[in-house]
């Protein structure tokens, strides 16, 4: 009896060594499916005008690096103003929609706010009903938004579920802090800025990084309300010079500097243009995946 009691769970045993050379041989091939296009998309972009003739395409065998494709990206083209804008677009409209997401969830996660009731209500609403394109695009038409940077910012502004969850941590959160708060005349924005968010980082750095992600990522609202090319962001650049195939060194999407002079070939342009693409989204990701379970799991499973 004192044996059964001295064996560890199941759960607990340590797998044996077939099993677990299954399991890491599985997740070995699944890493090398996902990494592999990427390898390729990455020494497309370095390889030499030779390399992507020999290859036929995409080069999987590298055969000489260059970072021509990078040099005539960036020597002032239509790439170089739309990682700007799309830059400018990202930090902005983070702000924007952070900024908006945490004021209606701090107060809609207040039972006795203004109009609580109907205005969760009209939140919840969206999730079932969207405004269609069409008339959003008249709206933003009659707003004057039409080849202005914030129709890239304002349609999108607040996301629904972003505002559900945030809502969800900030009821879950101890009351008792905010009443005493109170009772020693600190009034809502104290309570919010001194006392909530500190609590809220988790939540806060996820939400943002959703926004942060969503805008970098976005070129849907720039088909439909961005007619300069002048402003086009980054991932409809993406999508004209890779997607559509249209040749980027006989055109204006490389700078002044490089016209008349040896450029890289143009697909190698073209997965330059995905991997800078890429790039930042990689880098963010990590920095604030330790906040992913803390900050989305709770926020959502306990509300």
């Amino acid at each position: 009896m004192s044996t059964l009691f001295q064996d560890r769970p199941v759960w607990a045993e340590r797998p044996a060594l077939p099993s677990r050379l299954a399991k890491n041989t599985v997740l070995v091939g699944i890493a090398a499916v996902v990494l592999f296009p990427l390898y390729v998309v990455v020494l497309t972009s370095l390889s030499t005008a030779s390399a992507v003739n020999a290859a036929g395409g995409l080069v999987v065998v590298p055969d000489g690096l260059s970072f021509q494709a990078y040099a005539d990206l960036f020597s002032g083209g239509v790439v170089t103003r739309a990682v700007l804008v799309s830059l400018g677009v990202t930090l902005v409209g983070t702000a924007v929609s952070l900024g908006a997401t945490i004021l209606a969830a701090y107060g809609l996660s207040r039972p006795g706010s203004l109009w609580h009731r109907p205005l969760l209500f009209a939140v919840l609403l969206t999730f079932l009903f969207a405004p269609g394109m069409i008339p959003l695009y008249l709206l933003v038409s009659d707003l004057g938004l039409i080849d202005s940077y914030w129709s890239l910012i304002l349609p999108t502004a607040v996301n629904a579920f972003n505002l559900v969850v945030m809502r969800a941590f900030f009821m879950n959160l101890p009351q008792e802090i905010g009443d005493s708060a109170r009772v020693d005349g600190a009034n809502e924005w104290t309570i919010l800025t001194r006392l909530v968010l500190p609590m809220s980082k988790g939540v806060t750095a996820v939400i943002g990084l959703f926004y942060a992600v969503g805008y970098w990522n976005a070129f849907f609202n720039a088909v439909l309300y961005i007619n300069d090319n002048s402003k086009w962001p980054l991932q409809l650049v993406l999508r004209q010079y890779v997607q559509q195939g249209q040749q980027i060194s006989s055109s204006s999407a490389v700078g002044d500097a490089v016209q008349g002079t040896a450029s890289a070939p143009n697909l190698a342009i073209q997965m330059a243009i995905v991997v800078v693409a890429l790039v930042p989204v990689m880098f963010i990701y990590p920095l604030v995946q330790k906040h992913f379970t803390k900050g989305v799991i709770i926020g959502a499973v306990k509300g």
